[in-house]
């Protein structure tokens, strides 16, 4: 009793931690994810670096 696999057992490629800013994109840069909407959800590049989107925990809390 096996599971189906979408697209024929292909696994998503993550995209890389950082951009390596070369001419032509490589298949796993996090820019080139960004443009074309195939970034994973949660995440988003800032300063060609990929970072996890979330709620940010405050240090202080309200009095």
């Amino acid at each position: 009793m096996g599971k189906s696999k979408d697209k024929a057992g292909k696994v998503a490629k993550l995209p890389k931690k950082k951009c390596c800013v070369s001419t032509t994109k490589c298949n796993r840069c996090p820019l080139r994810m960004l443009k074309e909407g195939t970034l994973p959800p949660g995440y988003t590049v800032k300063k060609r670096k990929l970072v996890k989107v979330g709620v940010k925990k405050s240090g202080k809390k309200a009095a």
